[in-house]
């Protein structure tokens, strides 16, 4: 039909309007207005039936698509759905992959369809809800090493707290295994020293010790002060774990860890439950479900309890120093300073009792480091200690020897 788009109606009700009179034929007035003789007769019946509305523009897509997905087959993919109202198209389609395989012998194989069409299945369903658009953020790279196997490196944050029903502060404490995503731990406790060292003790003892542990910036992971350590991470380097530290404000380089903090407010926290006790059951079923049921498409569709295996390095009461080779060794004291030429040189409260080694770089001054994270640099004009932070070393002079230096450490 080549009615213009501006004046579509008007030309068909004009159209009608001189058929219905019969001053001219059908085949005149159907060139004239540019149509077949068909197009005229279906729109004189569409009048006869339906009145002006009957002229609207309609769709020519069939009713029924010939590549319908078979009911039963929605019926499988809804119920599913259903059960696990948090998992994706992708994850539904692996659990009834996974599920049509354990089918007994002589069974036909079921055909899924693939995710996009459960997507669409599940949006005409009123099963998912579209997130609005946001503009991403560019990729940064994160200054760690690379993770190649389980127990390369565990993450560990405090995630945002919340009020159970009854009212009371519930701070969840979280771990996983960066390779292989196993959710190790999510337990309520306050954001505290203690607690979060007994805790990670039991995971220790339980799983082995990791070769990094990965943290934000803030207590009691990390301080302000040299080399940006705390009690409870000098112990842990002091165990020989390497200190990996996100940069203030750059969330996305511990971005795997994040994203299970989603998936953890919105099936574990939402509604909270009426209290501790009862929201850490919700925890503990959380965590099974995490890592032994559900699929995770960062790895394969894959559950994180198969990638994920005990590691070959266990746990032993850190006691004795750190090696420091030909440095210089000097024993923190209880105000936390250090004897240094003919005084003393404050380094950090959170290494009192604890043994630095120093070193003398090319330039004259003197680096100081506790196992193997820089404490700071001694300059040697005013003999004062320029403190590391937590996360990378300030640019100074220095800096690049510094760097080249420490890569035989």
């Amino acid at each position: 039909m080549s009615w213009k788009r501006t004046s579509e109606m008007d030309e068909k009700v004009r159209f009608v309007a001189e058929c219905l009179a019969g001053l001219e034929s059908m085949t005149t007035l159907c060139a004239r207005y540019g149509i077949s003789r068909q197009t005229g007769y279906v729109l004189l019946r569409r009048y006869a039936s339906e009145g002006v509305a009957g002229l609207c523009e309609r769709s020519r897509a069939p009713l029924h698509h010939g590549r319908e997905t078979a009911a039963e087959v929605v019926e499988k993919i809804v119920k599913l759905r259903r059960e696990k109202p948090h998992w994706g198209p992708k994850k539904l389609l692996a659990t009834l992959k996974d599920g049509d395989a354990k089918r007994k012998e002589g069974e036909p194989a079921q055909v899924w369809p693939v995710h996009a069409t459960i997507s669409s299945i599940l949006q005409r369903e009123g099963l998912i809800v579209p997130r609005p658009e946001r503009q991403r953020s560019l990729v940064v790279d994160q200054p760690f090493a690379a993770v190649e196997a389980a127990n390369d490196a565990w993450a560990i944050d405090f995630k945002g707290w919340f009020e159970t029903a009854d009212a009371v502060r519930c701070d969840p404490f979280t771990v996983t295994d960066v390779y292989s995503r196993y959710l190790l731990g999510v337990q309520i406790m306050a954001q505290r020293t203690l607690p979060v060292q007994a805790h990670m003790d039991v995971l220790f003892k339980e799983h082995g010790v990791p070769s990094a542990i990965r943290s934000d910036n803030g207590a009691p992971f990390a301080s302000r002060g040299a080399g940006g350590l705390t009690r409870l991470s000098v112990r842990w380097a002091k165990m020989g774990i390497r200190l990996e530290r996100i940069q203030p404000g750059k969330p996305q380089q511990n971005g795997r860890h994040e994203r299970m903090h989603r998936t953890l407010k919105a099936q574990a926290c939402q509604p909270p439950a009426a209290n501790a006790a009862e929201q850490q059951l919700v925890f503990d079923a959380f965590r099974h479900e995490f890592n032994v049921e559900r699929p995770h498409e960062a790895i394969g569709q894959r559950q994180p309890a198969l990638l994920y295996k005990p590691s070959p390095r266990p746990f032993v009461e850190p006691r004795g120093d750190p090696d420091y080779g030909q440095d210089e060794v000097r024993r923190v004291r209880s105000d936390g300073q250090i004897k240094w030429l003919a005084g003393k040189l404050y380094i950090s409260d959170a290494l009192i009792g604890e043994a630095v080694g120093i070193a003398k770089c090319e330039d004259g001054h003197s680096l100081v480091r506790f196992a193997d994270v820089l404490v700071g640099l001694i300059d040697r004009r005013t003999g004062k200690l320029a403190r590391f932070g937590a996360g990378r070393p300030p640019r100074t002079e220095a800096t690049p020897k510094i760097s080249s230096e420490l890569s035989g450490m």
